[in-house]
């Protein structure tokens, strides 16, 4: 019975990694016919019941098993993924926590050859990940980043493994990191990447040819990369640059709006890395631009096989690749300054910009509206900061430092809005830290993530950057609805984003050096509703004529980048 409870485990699992809930069912039907191994087959039901998104069905099989066998590993399990679904994070968390403990415990004490290890692993591999997704919505990055890294160790191919691995990259830049430890941490991802590169032997090496340039990503969509892609699909020297978008991720009414630009467009989703690269390879791309990083569904595994003689990485992620078949990093004088020690964190050269390294083109996802014009604090009599950050971005120093701001500047309150807001474990997490921190909670609103968040920077007098994963795309946003944003500028060119963007923006002033300085100039600038006011109607109109938004600048910059590092591949 034990060889045959173990042989519909097994198969019930490959059912499972296959998508096949029809085939699962069946292998839970089988034990569940059998006395010795029913509760095994009910918690097989429940699990099928939860991928198929019946989740009431999945909670009352679940129940039915933890009355027989409290302990019952699958069950508990399942009790977590259901919790998980439904953002339950109070209960997941603990749950997920301890079904990975006992699970770990139990494939350690197996001998290597024992089958009850591969079911094993298989349950680590959804736990970990639910524990991961769950721990990152809660505002805990250092904590999901070690669920990654250990979901990374129990993948079965290489390329799984890396595939969890490149998330665990992106999750460690949410604290902070020297910059060679993430050097190594990311040069150990190149080694999981059973990539033949292309050689590139036959290429013609005139530094002054028309060249092609790809740009590849998964993000031509709604997403934050797309504010800043228009310069480089519409604003280029047509007749010194051809341009080739390379898209591998979904499509929707943005793809529709960028597919408009005079670029040739290549459509790569569902394609393996090794084909993707080899039709990169036949446009005979002279330099490819990759686009995302170690972010979500990232191009990195087909930038691996080299299809382009040279290659960039930047814009949608903020630190190293640690592949070496990329050539280059996209950063600034600000970022990244020349002789800066920081530069020594990136297996890439440095093609640095002297302006900004990204030019902000507001419009490209969403209609935008008008600027508020008038500050908040003039009708209210109180001032309003704000973050509209991700939560995630958010430590506990920093939260200390707003802390700080909040009881020198009389009557202020602060506004903190974002998707762990949505759910009732959510603000329930981040309220428990506030009081920890000593926050006085009737001067904190906790607002939900909501489609409207642009208008509602009518409501706030003065935003605050996180650090040291500083805001992107949400400090554009709020210097473009004439809110001021105060950044500090740290020491990584992730660090130093927001500094890039508010000297870029034409207001240096609001970029400090140091914790103290963050709090004094909020302070200096909350104490001072006239200058708030005098920010909120005049912003805009200056971040439209300013370096940060001036595209054929940008451009002309950027194809002079290109052609200094092509005629360097010549040499």
């Amino acid at each position: 019975m034990a060889d045959e409870r173990m042989n519909w485990l097994t198969l019930a699992g490959k059912f499972a990694a296959d998508g096949d809930l029809k085939g699962m069912r069946a292998c839970a039907r089988e034990l569940w016919a059998q006395k010795e191994t029913a509760m095994d087959g009910v918690a097989l039901m429940a699990e099928a019941a939860l991928y198929a998104g019946e989740r009431d069905e999945a909670a009352t099989l679940v129940s039915e098993v933890l009355k027989v066998e409290p302990r019952h590993l699958r069950a508990r399990f399942v009790k977590a993924g259901i919790a998980s679904a439904e953002f339950r994070l109070d209960e997941a968390l603990p749950l997920l926590r301890a079904v990975a403990m006992e699970a770990e415990r139990g494939r350690a004490a197996l001998d290597p050859a024992d089958p009850y290890g591969q079911v094993l692993t298989r349950l680590l591999q959804q736990a970990y990940g639910w524990l991961a997704d769950g721990l990152y919505l809660a505002a805990m990055p250092e904590e999901a980043a070690d669920a990654l890294l250990s979901c990374s160790r129990v993948q079965e191919t290489a390329e799984a493994e890396a595939g969890i691995y490149t998330k665990y990259l992106f999750m460690r830049n949410y604290r902070e990191q020297a910059p060679l430890a993430a050097r190594r941490e990311a040069e150990g991802y190149a080694a999981m990447l059973a990539a033949t590169p292309y050689a590139h032997k036959g290429i013609k090496k005139l530094p002054e040819k028309k060249l092609k340039i790809g740009y590849i990503s998964p993000d031509f969509r709604q997403h934050a990369v797309a504010s800043f892609l228009a310069p480089l699909l519409k604003n280029f020297d047509g007749s010194r640059f051809s341009v080739y978008a390379y898209a591998t991720g979904r499509q929707d009414a943005v793809t529709k709006r960028l597919r408009a630009s005079p670029v040739s467009w290549r459509d790569l989703r569902g394609r393996s890395p090794r084909t993707a690269a080899r039709l990169i390879a036949e446009d005979h791309i002279d330099i490819l631009f990759d686009l995302s990083g170690h972010s979500q569904d990232n191009a990195l595994p087909i930038m691996a096989h080299r299809p382009a003689p040279v290659q960039i990485s930047g814009i949608g992620y903020m630190n190293t690749t640690g592949l070496s078949c990329i050539d280059y990093f996209l950063s600034d004088e600000t970022c990244l300054p020349a002789g800066d020690g920081a530069s020594a964190g990136f297996t890439e050269k440095i093609l640095r910009l002297p302006h900004s390294h990204l030019c902000y083109q507001p419009g490209a996802v969403r209609e935008m509206p008008t600027a508020g014009m008038e500050a908040p604090v003039l009708t209210n009599g109180y001032v309003t900061f704000g973050s509209f950050n991700n939560i995630a971005k958010v430590t506990d120093e920093v939260l200390l430092l707003w802390r700080g701001i909040l009881e020198q500047v009389r009557g202020s309150r602060l506004v903190i809005k974002g998707k762990m807001c949505s759910i009732p474990s959510g603000r329930a997490f981040l309220q428990a830290r506030l009081k920890k921190l000593s926050f006085d909670l009737a001067r904190v609103e906790l607002r939900p993530y909501s489609p409207d968040y642009l208008e509602q920077y009518r409501d706030i007098d003065i935003a605050l950057d996180t650090m040291p994963y500083n805001g992107g795309l949400t400090t554009c946003e709020a210097l473009y609805m004439g809110v001021p944003v105060i950044s500090l500028r740290g020491r990584t060119h992730g660090a130093r984003f927001g500094a890039s963007i508010l000297k870029n923006a034409g207001v240096q002033e609001l970029v400090v050096e140091n914790d103290i300085n963050y709090v004094r100039r909020a302070v200096q600038l909350g104490s001072s509703p006239e200058l708030i006011g005098a920010y909120h109607s005049g912003l805009r109109a200056n971040l439209l004529k300013s370096d940060l938004m001036n595209a054929k600048q940008y451009m002309a910059e950027l194809e002079a980048g290109y052609r200094r590092i092509w005629q360097d591949f010549c040499l």
